[in-house]
């Protein structure tokens, strides 16, 4: 797919959104400490209902979003977000008290960031069998975003703790102004959908999504695949710290290392892989690659082993984008906001329910008085990614 001026925007939008994410990484012990936390565990535990309030404000208000751009247009629905992201960051740069924090995280999730409508554009403008790679792109993007987010937020914490959230507000808005001079609209009016009672219920929107012919299986698939694949981020530092006793800066560096891993395999290997072996079979890799990814991690004892199966790891992030790409190649052009929107509420009940039950899986077993196996969590996550490939290869043959 050329990069074209929208299509650049979008990516841009989405790497924006991640180093707003990832800018706000260094300072949240002292941002904690600003608003009132009495201690680091204390610290830890506000931050945590922070991620876990933002994911269920989206969880409940994805699908709405989604068909709100199916009904009104994805670019009013793209803005609006934009919008809606800069007064968030600046909410949170003028905080004193926990609770306007933890308001405007809701409230960042309630309009499902950028995400969401930001998918579902590139549904219209991309051909179905371009799908993937664009999605792949989006990745990219992402991973970009999330190199240069802690990066940027470390420095700019030297001048004020605000600071990075007055740069990420800054960022947004500036983007806001492009999207509105160089973004045309990519859902035609005779593709658009009414917007009902029906679509307010995210419940009804999940269960109306499940019923469309030949989409249930790949939200199965992409609801299962991101729960194990968050057992990267959710412990790979307490699992460093436990096998290599990494400290802050070498845990911040393979973070780092593996956000350009991503960045290059997305951008520039998934294209050419589906080009040459299809969405199909590239998928397929992709999983493989999962689960070798993630047994490797899971029995790794040496520095070595890291450097091995972090690549091998990156693959397996071509199968998110391609799972989605499956999941949108199976409805129409006035739904393509409803499944994205359905794709993000499942991926952010992953992001509740996979941190409790992979913590509780690694607390169990580095606990002295039982097995000690701190890479539990990998090899549950391979067991998971294991148990839904014969799902996966049925949908590339279909």
């Amino acid at each position: 797919m050329k990069l074209t001026g929208p299509f650049l925007f979008i990516l841009a939008t989405l790497m924006i959104d991640a180093i707003g994410i990832g800018i706000v990484f260094p300072i949240m012990p002292d941002l904690m400490d600003r608003v009132g936390a009495a201690s680091t565990a204390e610290g830890a535990l506000w931050g945590g209902i922070m991620m876990s309030a933002y994911a269920a404000a989206m969880f409940l208000c994805g699908p709405i979003i989604g068909s709100l751009s199916d009904a009104y247009g994805r670019k009013p629905i793209l803005i609006a977000a934009l919008l809606t992201l800069t007064l968030d960051y600046v909410i949170m740069a003028m905080a004193q008290t926990y609770w306007v924090l933890l308001l405007g995280r809701i409230i960042a999730g309630m309009a499902g960031a950028t995400y969401i409508t930001a998918t579902a554009y590139i549904s219209d403008i991309a051909k179905p069998e371009q799908r993937g790679a664009s999605f792949g792109m989006i990745g990219a993007a992402f991973g970009i975003g999330f190199v240069l987010g802690p990066a940027l937020g470390g420095m700019a914490s030297g001048l004020h703790i605000t600071a990075p959230f007055w740069i990420a507000a800054v960022l947004s808005a500036l983007n806001v102004a492009f999207g509105l001079f160089i973004l045309p609209e990519s859902l035609k009016s005779e593709n658009r959908r009414s917007f009902g009672r029906a679509d307010l219920n995210p419940f009804g929107s999940i269960l109306r999504a499940f019923a469309i012919p030949g989409l249930a299986a790949p939200l199965v698939c992409i609801f299962v695949f991101e729960f194990a694949n968050l057992v990267y981020p959710t412990l790979w530092a307490f699992w460093g710290r436990e096998v290599f006793a990494w400290d802050g800066f070498t845990i911040g560096l393979s973070l780092s290392a593996y956000g350009v891993l991503i960045a290059v395999v997305q951008a520039g290997l998934l294209p050419r892989l589906t080009r040459s072996l299809g969405d199909g079979r590239t998928l397929i890799l992709a999983s493989g690659a999962a689960i070798v990814g993630m047994v490797g991690f899971g029995f790794a004892g040496a520095i070595w082993a890291v450097a091995v199966f972090l690549p091998i790891a990156a693959l397996s992030d071509m199968a998110p984008p391609l799972m989605t790409a499956f999941a949108a190649n199976r409805v129409g052009d006035d739904q393509q906001g409803l499944v994205q929107g359905v794709i993000a509420s499942l991926s952010s009940v992953a992001a509740v329910a996979a941190p409790i039950a992979l913590t509780g899986v690694f607390e169990t077993f580095v606990d002295d008085q039982g097995i000690y196996f701190p890479g539990a969590p990998y090899v549950v996550g391979a067991v998971l990614v294991l148990a839904i490939l014969p799902l996966i290869i049925r949908i590339c043959r279909t």
